[in-house]
């Protein structure tokens, strides 16, 4: 029997569930904006995508490296770069399906949300996935305290940028996207709430 953990490693479940659901083919180019060490890539990298990723992390990028090297040795160096998501080096369009997992809730502020949303999406070809997870206000109760515009200090006691349905309805539009699925919220009750947001190109 196959390992999960080991072919999987610590995916994301709703990520594990697109590719599941045949959105992320064989042989496609995934970037992963915002890669950090890599949870999301093992087993792209290990079945034979074409796999990319940016991260602001010098360390992160660092152990990313080491993955590749270890699970698909001709990875080019530059397949992973050290460099923020809205300043991403790649070229335009290059890759079928963008994974920006818990990176937007990290915006300063709104300019810099839309900095980074755009920077993400720039790098999607025209009819791939924009796979995205990130912090959300749906299912707080009002427990969020706001510190400015869309700013929120959480119940788990860290600060992030929230969105809601309105706003991520109103940011599909703005990208001229379609929702793939419906948007989804996990809720972890005295904690915080996750988004998971599908839009094709």
């Amino acid at each position: 029997m196959t390992d999960i953990r080991a072919a999987f490693g610590d995916i994301d479940i709703y990520l594990f569930d697109q590719l599941l659901r045949g959105r992320i083919p064989p042989g496609s180019t995934v970037l992963d904006a915002g890669c950090g060490a890599g949870r999301n890539l093992r087993y792209f990298l290990r079945e034979g995508y074409r796999v990319l990723g940016a991260d602001s992390d010098e360390g992160a990028i660092g152990a990313m490296r080491r993955l590749a090297m270890q699970l698909a040795p001709d990875t080019p160096d530059d397949a992973f770069r050290v460099e923020p998501v809205e300043r991403m080096s790649f070229p335009d369009g290059v890759a079928g399906v963008v994974i920006s997992s818990a990176v937007l809730h990290f915006a300063r502020d709104e300019a810099h949300f839309w900095a980074m949303l755009r920077g993400t999406w720039r790098v999607l070809r025209p009819g791939g996935m924009l796979f995205c997870r990130t912090a959300g206000l749906a299912g707080l109760d009002g427990s969020a305290r706001s510190i400015e515009g869309r700013r929120y200090a959480l119940p788990d006691g860290t600060e992030r940028f929230l969105v809601d349905e309105p706003f991520l309805r109103a940011a599909t539009a703005e990208l001229g996207g379609s929702l793939l699925d419906p948007l989804k919220t996990t809720v972890v009750h005295g904690k915080r709430s996750m988004t998971t947001w599908v839009v094709s190109r």
